[in-house]
């Protein structure tokens, strides 16, 4: 953590690597999530989200919550075997609904009711129970929370990413504010709320980026972003290949998000990336050929599981910009 950030601004953070540190005394929303770092000297990075003022702990139906005046930063813990395995829906369908109501309820009662960016981890997300691959169950639970709390499914929707596992509970972590968001989405891609059935019952609710326009800064929110074009896998086996279309995507994405834009030009080199690889041989491919392209750019690279079986790397990013810059 830098020094010179004042404890009382940090909302929360992120906890990564295969034996992440223990989580400092302050109390501070964390997600721990439990995976190899690639290329990284240290056994664990420590990531924080910082506020533009004092930020004040809460708890609220087992989230764990720090906000300030405007944001909010919350993590969320359900294990599924606390859920009933009896009934049609999976353990794993009903702790991912219960998480994201208790998550709208919390908005809710906290009068910052627009969610921005959402960090989901489960485990075996491409294992199948109950007749259904668990990333797609997981899709289920999320649709129907979001429809029960009167959300909309389409349109109006953060951006997140959903990442899978070896093992541990179903992780969400979230940052929602008072601002609006405004999604942006790619034109290369259809929209993940609008794929057609063969990806399951419930389509993926989340938008492949967002734009908060706060008075005192831009936030770019991209998604999970991989080798996807309209809505199929392509480059099949291909780690070179895929590579080239998440970053592909990646510059789609920005170049939607600078023509929404009022204040402020994103680039690649000016984003933050978390680069998710399922083989870790694959590192030394992916971690060269985005080397030129996202240039000085803060880049972690993590070995985890991607949402579709035949994708093999997957790229988030985020950029926190003052208006005027570039």
């Amino acid at each position: 953590m830098d020094a010179e950030v004042p404890v009382r601004e940090i909302l929360g953070g992120t906890l990564i690597g295969c034996r992440p540190s223990a989580p400092p005394a302050e109390c501070w929303p964390m997600q721990t999530v439990v995976a190899p770092l690639l290329g990284y000297p240290g056994e664990a990075v420590h990531e924080l989200w910082i506020s533009a003022g004092d930020s004040h702990p809460g708890e609220f139906e087992g989230i764990a919550f720090r906000r300030s005046r405007e944001v909010l930063f919350g993590v969320i813990e359900l294990e599924e075997q606390a859920f009933s395995t009896t009934g049609r829906e999976s353990t794993l369908q009903q702790a991912t609904g219960e998480a994201y109501r208790r998550i709208f309820r919390l908005l809710a009662a906290q009068e910052l009711p627009h969610l921005w960016r959402v960090w989901n981890y489960l485990a075996d997300i491409n294992g199948e129970t109950n007749g259904l691959e668990r990333y797609r169950q997981f899709n289920i639970g999320r649709h129907d929370a979001f429809a029960a709390c009167a959300r909309a499914a389409t349109g109006d929707v953060p951006a997140a990413c959903t990442i899978g596992l070896p093992q541990g509970p179903l992780s969400i972590a979230f940052i929602a504010g008072r601002t609006p968001v405004q999604p942006v989405e790619n034109p290369r891609q259809v929209s993940a709320y609008h794929y057609p059935m063969e990806y399951g019952p419930r389509s993926p609710t989340f938008s492949r980026a967002v734009l908060v326009t706060l008075p005192e800064r831009d936030c770019l929110f991209i998604s999970g972003t991989a080798s996807i074009v309209g809505h199929r896998t392509v480059h099949l086996g291909d780690i070179c290949g895929q590579t080239r279309e998440a970053l592909a995507n990646i510059e789609a994405v920005l170049a939607e998000a600078n023509r929404l834009s009022r204040h402020t030009t994103f680039t690649l080199g000016g984003l933050a990336y978390r680069v998710y690889i399922r083989h870790a041989e694959d590192f030394p491919v992916v971690r060269d050929m985005l080397s030129a392209p996202m240039g000085a750019a803060a880049v972690l690279f993590v070995q985890a599981d991607i949402c579709r079986q035949d994708l093999l790397v997957e790229i988030e990013a985020v950029a926190v910009n003052v208006p005027g810059s570039a």
